[in-house]
């Protein structure tokens, strides 16, 4: 007779705990909702919106900047929109969509340069080559699409890198190990921070054989309206042809043109 009365504690609790849970993901959910909304929330507007105390708001938003969804430049500032939540909405709206998009300005700027041009996205510490256009010399650096390099190697990632905050690099690279791929590759972090800075100040980033012996490039960031990054567009060359960084000049003037193009264009496609 005794059985009922354990069995019907057993029965409530799940239910109260599951009730719980749900309403925690769901109140996650709806900050994600509001910052992609707003591009930028406080904790006080989070707890108003959500009806919560401004304490389980701080919780919330901690919890999914820890994950990458949502980024805080500073303590006690409006929370932004992270690169996981960024990389999830390009997962959305289809990657053959940027694809299509990019195609006439990369094949704008194999014309203007006659060398091989591809577009890039960051998946964690690495950089996918998603489209490529040959170069039509005979001697080129050949079709790169599909192609996964680790970003810090890789002129594409590296300027990607460069426009992420701090905080966000902290996260990625939080061991600050740097694997490696030719004797020119970046293995300090020191050094690679100090380079993502003249990227920043620059306005491109330069990779002299540190992903590939034999090949070089240039590369821009693409952002979205508030400033994220979105992907990278690059020049890439056979060495011989961008043997210093000295040699980049006029390769990323003719990159920055058709980068700003591009970029007002794929703004125009996410809005």
């Amino acid at each position: 007779m005794s059985n009922d009365v354990p069995g019907a504690r057993r029965a409530t609790a799940p239910s109260s705990g599951a009730g719980s849970g749900l309403s925690s993901v769901d109140n996650a959910l709806r900050l994600l909702e509001l910052i992609g909304e707003r591009q930028a929330l406080r904790v006080s507007e989070a707890a108003d919106d959500l009806g919560v105390a401004p304490s389980t708001a701080h919780r919330l938003l901690n919890a999914l900047r820890r994950r990458g969804f949502v980024l805080q430049e500073k303590p006690n500032t409006a929370y932004r929109p992270g690169p996981v939540l960024n990389e999830i909405g390009l997962a959305a709206i289809g990657r053959v969509d940027i694809r299509q998009v990019a195609r006439p300005v990369l094949e704008d700027v194999r014309d203007r340069t006659e060398e091989t041009v591809s577009l890039s996205l960051i998946e964690g510490r690495n950089v996918r080559f998603i489209d490529c256009v040959e170069s039509p010399r005979a001697v080129r650096v050949g079709n790169r699409t599909g192609v996964v390099l680790p970003a810090h190697c890789t002129a594409a990632g590296k300027a990607i890198l460069a426009a992420m905050p701090e905080s966000e690099l902290a996260r990625r690279f939080a061991d600050a190990e740097l694997v490696t791929r030719t004797e020119f590759s970046v293995a300090e972090w020191p050094r690679l921070a100090a380079e993502l800075a003249e990227i920043r100040r620059l306005g491109y980033a330069v990779n002299i054989e540190e992903g590939e012996l034999g090949i070089s490039a240039v590369a821009a960031v693409l952002r979205d309206r508030a400033g994220t990054p979105l992907a990278s567009v690059a020049v890439v060359v056979p060495a011989h042809r961008l043997a210093a960084r000295e040699q980049a000049g006029r390769l990323a003037e003719r990159l920055l043109v058709a980068r700003d193009q591009l970029q007002e264009t794929l703004r125009g496609q996410l809005t």
